[in-house]
């Protein structure tokens, strides 16, 4: 597996290399134009911008994972589990948009000002969840059946409606632009892809809440146990689990029992939950040990902390909606508190940020999304 994952990235080099030589040929080869007096040679000269404004493929290499089985005495073969096989992706499109080197990710400081840049009216008599499916798109739910695709003038793109006739949950967008909705009237998470709703995972004895897509392509999904007395997050590789997180070290619940849990995985694999029951943002590391818990900011507000939605960007910033208090709380991915965006905000709740890292946030009450500009 290593050496096929480094012949993926060797080849990938060699190709970059290449490009750049073939580059810096064309530089020599345009001094020597511009020194020369012979016309013919600038009258002949023909542009290959076109030709190197499309970058080698991006190569994409999936470390592999281990996938455990109970241990079974009777069949000690499958005591252990197996390794999943190598997945090495290559993603063709990518365009340079200007001569510029580029950075991956650039750093970005916090603005002093955000700024709203778009309103959207989704129309719902309350709004639950956004998520993006690009800058100028995003989905949303609400308080009917119906999971509507809105673009930034408020028109209606796409509209879908659940499988079981009742109010989605939440809803998420996967890396393929895919569709992913929970709905807890049956205990279902479901992916919507081509207009067609699959249902991919039911459960039992226990309601999903809130979903989201992590970078490895898997599946995040909050529960609470049906006699409300248990949280958990599992996370799925399509329909099979692959992690439960539940307890700490000393098999305390992370998280209080019921209630909202929203979900975010950060830049750095940690995986942030706003548990709005406890008053805290809980935040644990890829294999699920508590990093921290973040209770808000000891500044003079009228409400408690009360975190609902919550996403995170190309920094690795933390951010979640705090709906009694009408703003939105920035951290750092070590659980510092860093600023708060106001933007004359009511009732926010769902949270997502684009790839340019434009925010967006459902409002509850008012049904309206706002764009916000903040980096």
């Amino acid at each position: 597996m290593k050496t096929k994952h480094l012949d993926a990235l060797n080849k990938n080099t060699d190709e970059i290399t290449q490009k750049m030589a073939e580059l810096k040929q064309i530089m020599s080869d345009l001094k020597s134009i511009l020194k020369s007096n012979d016309v013919s040679l600038t009258s002949t000269y023909k542009s290959r911008n076109s030709q190197f404004r499309t970058l080698p493929p991006k190569v994409r290499v999936t470390a592999p994972s281990l996938s455990p089985q109970k241990i079974n005495k009777d069949q000690l073969n499958v005591m252990f589990g197996s390794l999943s096989p190598l997945s090495i992706n290559t993603e063709h499109g990518d365009t340079m948009k200007s001569a510029e080197a580029v950075s991956s990710p650039p750093v970005k400081p916090l603005l002093d000002e955000p700024r709203v840049t778009a309103t959207i009216d989704t129309r719902y008599d309350f709004l639950y969840s956004v998520s993006c499916l690009s800058e100028d798109q995003v989905w949303t739910c609400g308080t009917n059946e119906t999971m509507k695709l809105l673009d930034l003038q408020s028109k209606l793109l796409t509209s879908i409606k659940t499988k079981s006739g009742d109010e989605p949950e939440d809803i998420a967008v996967t890396r393929d632009g895919d569709f992913v909705y929970t709905d807890p009237s049956n205990n279902t998470v479901n992916l919507i892809k081509n207009k067609k709703i699959q249902t991919m995972i039911t459960l039992q004895g226990w309601r999903p809440r809130s979903v989201c897509c992590t970078a490895a392509n898997d599946l995040l999904v909050t529960m609470y146990s049906d006699d409300l007395k248990q949280s958990k997050v599992v996370r799925y590789s399509g329909s099979t689990e692959k992690q439960s997180i539940q307890f700490d070290d000393q098999g305390r619940p992370l998280y209080s029992s019921g209630g909202d849990k929203y979900l975010s995985e950060n830049r750095n694999l940690d995986l942030c939950v706003a548990d709005n029951n406890a008053r805290a943002v809980v935040v644990v590391n890829r294999s699920g040990k508590l990093r921290f818990r973040y209770t808000g900011h000891p500044s003079n507000i009228k409400q408690s902390f009360t975190p609902h939605g919550i996403t995170t960007d190309s920094q690795s910033h933390i951010l979640t909606a705090d709906h009694d208090n009408h703003r939105i709380h920035i951290l750092d991915q070590d659980g510092q508190f860093l600023r708060y965006i106001h933007c004359d905000l009511r009732d926010p709740l769902g949270l997502c940020v684009d790839i340019r890292d434009n925010l967006f946030v459902a409002e509850w009450g008012t049904a309206k999304v706002k764009k916000i500009q903040y980096l």
